[in-house]
């Protein structure tokens, strides 16, 4: 992995509003966030989310957010404006509705072009059913892929990724896993389009995130990678190694194998129980970043190799803690 670049959700330094500005009245604004953001040690990059953080003109946020060092890794589609949505943006049965969240998403992208990044994250979450007999799935899918297509050739330049999620807030999302959403992309065909692993999603959908982001590799493009971390039954999205340390190194291992070079994006929930959004974010990094150093001792003990190589799982681990926690005496 080559990226020295580290992002994070804009809307987390919203936390402790109060520590940050006494007296503040309603919500902080894109501006406020992202100046408490900037005071991170090591945070190059901020995603915003389209329309919620796209309230002036795009060039001029980018040049805002560059006043204060940081640059935009790229904008992410949330389809909150509309109550329609909540029953499918891409997927609602009524076609009024699903253009509207079509040219939406075109809006979306033209915006992110303007900022001067180039990803546009879809999260469908809200594309999917909650019964039996709700929906015709055939029908569902062709909405589905229609909708990406449509919007994924609206500017091929742009890299289009999808972040799939097993449910929430549909008791079944359209895109639950990895080999769905690269059935998705199968049948979309289009090569500006690749996936988003969320480290939480990824466990909530009952898989191991390095095999997941091989599957990516072998059949598509990896183009967003989030990290944080939970206990696979909700996502949950606490810090980065709080539960899977060694998944999560696997993880970094594996897509640096792959050759990812995007940013590494907190998707943390430090406003859930009121934390010190900057110091969330600065532990995060330096997890990560001591991660990787992990991942250098791994790649350069042969060991390993041939443990792996001979599915020797008894050598693998204790190989792997020898050199996380040092000898045993």
């Amino acid at each position: 992995m080559t990226t020295n670049r580290f992002a994070t959700r804009l809307n987390s330094f919203a936390s402790r509003p109060q520590a940050e500005w006494p007296g503040l009245v309603g919500k902080p604004s894109l501006m406020q966030m992202a100046a408490r953001a900037a005071k991170v040690g090591g945070l190059t990059d901020l995603d915003l989310n389209f329309p919620d953080h796209v309230g002036e003109k795009p060039a001029e946020i980018a040049r805002k957010l560059g006043d204060l060092g940081l640059s935009i890794n790229g904008f992410a589609m949330r389809y909150y404006s509309n109550p329609a949505f909540k029953l499918g943006a891409f997927t609602n049965p009524d076609p009024v509705v699903r253009r509207e969240a079509i040219d939406m998403t075109k809006a979306g992208i033209d915006a992110v072009r303007e900022a001067g990044a180039n990803l546009m994250t879809l999260w469908l979450g809200q594309d999917g059913f909650d019964y039996a007999f709700q929906a015709d799935y055939a029908a569902l899918w062709q909405h589905e892929i229609d909708g990406i297509r449509e919007v994924a050739a609206h500017d091929p330049d742009c890299r289009i990724s999808l972040e799939y999620k097993p449910n929430e807030p549909r008791s079944y999302s359209l895109m639950p896993d990895a080999a769905t959403t690269l059935l998705a992309i199968r049948d979309v065909g289009l090569p500006n389009l690749g996936v988003t692993l969320d480290f939480a999603h990824v466990l909530y959908a009952d898989e191991q995130p390095a095999f997941a982001a091989a599957l990516v590799a072998r059949h598509s493009k990896l183009l967003g990678v989030h990290l944080n971390d939970g206990y696979a039954k909700r996502d949950d999205g606490l810090m980065v190694g709080a539960v899977h340390t060694l998944q999560t190194i696997e993880l970094l291992r594996q897509i640096r194998r792959d050759g990812y070079a995007g940013a590494i994006y907190f998707d943390t929930f430090p406003d859930m129980t009121g934390l010190d959004p900057v110091h969330e974010c600065e532990v995060n990094i330096a997890t990560v970043k001591r991660m990787l150093r992990v991942v250098d001792r791994l790649d350069r003990d042969n060991r390993l190799s041939a443990a792996i190589d001979g599915q020797d799982a008894v050598s693998a681990q204790a190989i792997i803690q020898e050199l996380m926690l040092g000898p045993e005496n």
